[in-house]
């Protein structure tokens, strides 16, 4: 498939919520012309305050731009706004998602494009929005290679590492297996945390220890800090830990792969949502297993 050259380097960016904004402060830095389309006004008026222009829509937002980057919340976002990006592109436009969804939504959207003479990059990336914004993140895309190696210096704004995986629906597949482990890692802090809490282990000093051993992933060493403050603030909510739960039993539905500790941990995130936390941050797991043991929140 052709692709389109970006002789005005106009990037169209849909979704400027809490991962798209700094994607979009990253690309104006980067020099990038940015025309930014999301359905929330607050969404807008930030990405315009880092530098963007707005769109009236997201026809207009396409029109305008050599690539389109979208952040959207789930499969239904993906093929309500990749339809509209379809409709309203040249051939050769390049089309790269950054969204968590469904291999399956992403498939579906893959045969949407060829059609309208789009080609797809499938970017998905990893990090929260406090990686994000310090340019940290992951990269992780599949899709034709051609379109990748044409996007690849926008994405490599967003952070340094990057992964070229195939030509189909891997990056789709590879976020799934590291958002299985980070809540899977999530519900054993949460009880490990709380084992040592019941036997007066001095909170601070306990993170500190943990942090600095074996056990002391990046994702743990993430949580450190507001964990010692017991901010529960969002970076990323239990609500949408559900969400890609869902999405990673799907898929080994779909593929025969057996999930129990899966099953389990999705579980303890549907106790989190039924007990009024569903909205703090995905690390409320410590919470619920306080309240489990019979200790009041920390």
């Amino acid at each position: 498939m052709e692709i389109a050259t970006p002789g005005r380097h106009v990037v169209g960016f849909i979704g400027a919520g809490k991962m798209g904004q700094p994607m979009i402060a990253h690309l104006v830095r980067a020099g990038f012309e940015v025309v930014a389309a999301d359905a929330a006004e607050a969404n807008l008026a930030a990405a315009v305050a880092l530098g963007a222009a707005r769109a009236a829509d997201i026809g207009a937002c396409v029109s305008a731009a050599d690539v389109v980057v979208t952040s959207l919340p789930d499969d239904a976002a993906l093929a309500a706004v990749g339809d509209a990006i379809a409709g309203a592109a040249r051939r050769g436009l390049v089309h790269a998602d950054t969204s968590t969804v469904s291999p399956q939504a992403s498939a579906r959207l893959a045969a949407r494009h060829r059609e309208a003479g789009v080609s797809y990059v499938r970017s998905t990336v990893s990090g929260n929005p406090v990686v994000a914004r310090a340019a940290g993140l992951t990269v992780m895309a599949s899709g034709p290679r051609a379109a990748y190696d044409f996007v690849l210096p926008l994405l490599a704004s967003f952070g340094k590492t990057h992964f070229y995986l195939g030509e189909g629906e891997q990056a789709r597949v590879i976020k799934l297996v590291i958002n299985l482990l980070v809540a899977g890692t999530a519900g054993l802090l949460a009880e490990a945390l709380v084992l040592g809490e019941k036997g007066e282990l001095d909170w601070a000093q306990m993170l500190d220890i943990l942090g600095g051993s074996a056990a002391g992933s990046p994702m743990v060493n993430y949580k450190v800090p507001p964990l010692k403050s017991r901010d529960y603030a969002s970076t990323f909510s239990g609500r949408q830990m559900i969400k890609d739960l869902d999405l990673i039993l799907d898929e080994g539905a779909r593929t025969g792969v057996p999930l129990a500790l899966t099953a389990q941990v999705r579980q303890m995130y549907a106790a989190v949502a039924a007990q009024g936390d569903g909205d703090l941050d995905y690390i409320a797991t410590v919470r619920l297993v306080e309240r489990l043991a019979g200790m009041a929140d920390g």
